[in-house]
Formats: structure tokens, C-alpha cells, sequence
């Protein structure tokens, strides 16, 4: 009997590598990753939210179109949102927009004296600075150049060009405004009973107002018109300083216009000036000779001061 065949059968393995399984579970991975980042801004956006922003979107989501005819009280936005009601994020954003516009509203109005040749020659006379209430406009009176006639609430044509032209400017920033009137510590004539330098200060606050009216200023942008008689010195070392007798222009920023909304904040726009503007008001009827008018000095800063 014939033998049969011995069959050895060997296996070769190959040594390193491994075995290609394509790259689907990267696509997977990444979309995984993409989800829960997606999720975890989710979260965040909705603890940083108020519960009407929530209601806001959640109505978009459910039906997008009725979301967008959706009146603007219901979903409040950044600027119609009281200090209270704002979370401290939402509330820096605020104020950084806020500094933003004052400060483009201030360089604005700058260049518009500096380039218009009917203010050029004002251009001394009107001070612009930022404070913490907002943007602070001051028309300085000059010896030669009064704003006011003589104990009287009629403007002289200077003042009136200056505030016609910053109306346009004033317009375009969603701020409201407050205008201020200043007067020195001189009585105001016996000759008219009842009228004082309140009285005074108070209508050529609002004679202030009519002007920027007539500019263009939308009536609504308006606040409040105060005459603070010479509460507020310019010059507290010396109260009869005509230095003292101004008018002043505030351009608020929000948490400003939220005070004196709610009656928190009546004397606010005055309490903390950074500029040293210097508007004459006329002497009274009672002073026979001209004051005149000294320079203020550089870092003189108008602040609120007790009268001796």
C-alpha cells in the first residue's frame, strides 16, 4: 500500500499594523463634540437670561413668524430694561454702548464747531466733557459775547446759533437730555415782585430748550428743565463770581435717565462736574457797572458747594 502524502500547512502572520476601519467614528466623534457644546451655550444663554427674553424665544421657536410681529414691549431689550431687572453682564454691555455713543456724540460736536464758521468763534465758549451722568455740554458765557440780555431770559443771538447746531447732533443718540440754568448770588431786582434768580435761572433753561426745539431737537428728547438759581457754584469760593451764571446741557446715559425716572436722581446731572464751563448770565438790573468775566482755571471743576 502506497503511503500517503504528509501535508503541512503553515499560516504567516504579518508583524505590525492593523486592521483598517475607515474613519466614520471621527465624523461621529466630532458631531458628539459639536452637540454638547452646542448644549452646554444653551444652558449659559438661559441662566444669563430673564424669564421675558426666555418667553421671547420660546414663542420664536414655536411659531418664528408670530414671534416677529411680536410688539416690542413684550420682549424688552437691553436699553428698555430697568438697572434692577439686569443681570451684571447685560447691565457692563449697557454702559460700555452708552460710553461709546457720548463719546461719538462729543467728538461729533467738536468737529462741528471747529469746522462751522459761524461757531468758530464760540468754539471757547462751549465745553464738552464725560462725566458719570453722561455727556456734559456747557455754553460759556463771554464779556463780549453774552448769551442773555441783562436780567432777562431773552437769548442773544450767539447762544442761539450754538444750540440750533447741536440739535442735529444731539438727535441722533437715543439719549434724553436734561438742561440746567446757573446764576451768580446777586439779587435779582426789587423792581419785579416774586421773580428771583429760581425764576431766572428756570426760564432761560427753558428759553434754552425752545432754541434747541427750533434746531430740530425732538421734543420727546427732552427730560427735564431746571433753573438752579446759584446753588450750584462754579466758582464756590466766591459766590458772586460771574463765572457762576450758566447754562449747562446733559445728555444722560441710561442709569442717569432711569434716576431721574423713578424720582431717585433729582440732583444728580449737577453733582459731580468734570468740566469748568463758564456761562455769564448778565448782571442783575441792581449793579450798575459790568462784572468782568475771569479766566477759569485749567483743572477747575464745578462741584456743589455750601454757601458761607
Amino acid at each position: 500500500m502506497a503511503e500517503q502524502p504528509i501535508i503541512v500547512i503553515k499560516k504567516v502572520i504579518k508583524k505590525g499594523g492593523h486592521v483598517h476601519h475607515g474613519g466614520a467614528w471621527k465624523l461621529a466623534y466630532a458631531d458628539f463634540v459639536t452637540a454638547m457644546m452646542a448644549f452646554f451655550l444653551l444652558m449659559w444663554l438661559l441662566t444669563a437670561m430673564n424669564e421675558k427674553t426666555r418667553k421671547g424665544i420660546s414663542e420664536y421657536f414655536q411659531d418664528p413668524y408670530k414671534a416677529t410681529m411680536i410688539d416690542k414691549g413684550q420682549v424688552t431689550s437691553i436699553d428698555e430694561m430697568k438697572p434692577t431687572e439686569m443681570d451684571p453682564q447685560a447691565e457692563k454691555v449697557r454702559e460700555m454702548t452708552d460710553l461709546k455713543q457720548l463719546g461719538d456724540l462729543k467728538k461729533d460736536i467738536q468737529e462741528l464747531i471747529n469746522k462751522n464758521p459761524e461757531l468758530s468763534d464760540y468754539k471757547d465758549q462751549v465745553k464738552l466733557e464725560i462725566t458719570q451722568e453722561g455727556l456734559r455740554i456747557q455754553i460759556i458765557d463771554n464779556k463780549n459775547k453774552p448769551m442773555f440780555k441783562l436780567a432777562s431770559s431773552e437769548t442773544e443771538p450767539e447762544i442761539r446759533a450754538i444750540l440750533k447746531a447741536l440739535a442735529p447732533d444731539i438727535n441722533k443718540v437715543p439719549h434724553k437730555i436734561t438742561i440746567n440754568g446757573h446764576t451768580d448770588s446777586r439779587p435779582y431786582p426789587a423792581n419785579r415782585q416774586g421773580y428771583s434768580n429760581w425764576e431766572l435761572s428756570s426760564d432761560r433753561a427753558n428759553a434754552a430748550r425752545h432754541e434747541l426745539n427750533e434746531g430740530g431737537l425732538e421734543e420727546h428728547k427732552v427730560l427735564r428743565v431746571t433753573g438752579l438759581a446759584d446753588s450750584v457754584a462754579y466758582n464756590p469760593k466766591d459766590f458772586m463770581d460771574p463765572m457762576n451764571r450758566r447754562i449747562s446741557i446733559i445728555v444722560m446715559n441710561k442709569k442717569t435717565e432711569m434716576a431721574v425716572l423713578s424720582g431717585a436722581g433729582n440732583n444728580t446731572t449737577e453733582s459731580t462736574a468734570v468740566d469748568k464751563p463758564v456761562t455769564t448770565d448778565q448782571p442783575a438790573a441792581t449793579n450798575t457797572t459790568e462784572p468782568v468775566t475771569l479766566p477759569a482755571p485749567a483743572d477747575q471743576s464745578e462741584t456743589t458747594a455750601v454757601k458761607p
